[in-house]
């Protein structure tokens, strides 16, 4: 392998430290940060992700809570609860673990949290001003994503940035935040997806390409620029007779042969994945400090 490893486990280390002296500045005013996460159900990658995160806030000294309803629980009770979360002035942070049961409406559920309080930056409202270049929150995987590259200073400047996948939660957040006119940013994005023609021929001119797409290994090394950054996004169970478990972890990318092409490389798991549950920890200790009234930096 030639490709410099991006350590997201690392990079994430050095944000949870920071957060953790923040989180102790916050109990010294006397306010503890608190996130209350709502898991609907019982899918399996969601409850590891709900642990994580749990996990996360207790070695960090942030209060969690999980809310977890049955599958079953209707779309009103589940508004309900949000509405008792919204009026607590204790919750500085409420995350409804998606995806949701079917018989859910995910965007009226999402409408539903008070966008101070929405620590995923799905809210319309979050949404907008991410677009208009003035957040308040950030989305916690590009805003991982961002970080990484800053920690490894890739620059971003003119460069040509190819994310592969549009969803809500990776594609169209990180796109807005790279063609901000700030220094971590500024590049030229091209957003491609499932009905996009000739991908390979897009990829390869990419100087830093993000896969999203959640078809694993679908980047090969002959879409892939040589010296090319490439941030790996994806997280896929492939089965594995040979692994105790009976599956492995997967990448959207081929790692293997893609790192001997690439300058940089995240790698699945220990890339970004890390990352996303230390910006949402972050992303609570901004709320924490915006709902309590303090308005500097601490």
């Amino acid at each position: 392998m030639k490709a410099l490893l991006l350590d997201g486990k690392k990079v994430a280390g050095h944000i949870k430290e920071d957060v953790a002296r923040q989180v102790e500045e916050l109990k010294s005013r006397n306010i503890l940060p608190r996130l209350v996460v709502v898991l609907v159900g019982k899918d399996p990658a969601s409850e590891v992700y709900v642990r994580n995160k749990a996990r996360a806030c207790e070695k960090l000294g942030i209060q969690s809570e999980t809310i977890h309803l049955d599958e079953k629980t209707g779309e009103e009770e589940l508004l309900r609860q949000i509405r008792l979360l919204n009026e607590e002035r204790s919750v500085h942070g409420i995350l409804v673990q998606l995806p949701l049961p079917g018989h859910m409406d995910s965007d009226k559920v999402i409408a539903a949290i008070n966008p101070d309080k929405d620590v995923d930056c799905f809210h319309p409202r979050n949404v907008g001003l991410l677009m208009q270049g003035h957040p308040y929150l950030l989305p916690c995987t590009p805003a991982g994503i961002v970080e990484i590259l800053k920690y490894y200073t890739i620059d971003t400047q003119g460069k040509h940035i190819v994310i592969l996948g549009r969803s809500n939660i990776v594609g169209k957040p990180l796109a807005n935040m790279l063609v901000q006119k700030n220094k971590w940013a500024n590049a030229t994005v091209t957003l491609a997806h499932s009905r996009t023609k000739n991908i390979r021929e897009l990829c390869v001119q990419a100087d830093i390409l993000v896969a999203a797409i959640g078809k694993p290994a679908f980047v090969t090394a002959d879409m892939v620029k040589e010296g090319a950054t490439v941030i790996d996004v994806g997280i896929n169970r492939v089965d594995d007779g040979d692994s105790p478990r009976g599956y492995r972890l997967s990448g959207d990318v081929h790692f293997e042969t893609v790192a001997q092409k690439a300058a940089a490389i995240t790698p699945v798991p220990g890339g970004v994945g890390p990352m996303t549950i230390a910006m949402l920890m972050q992303n609570t200790v901004t709320a924490a400090r915006y709902i309590s009234g303090i308005k500097e930096q601490i």
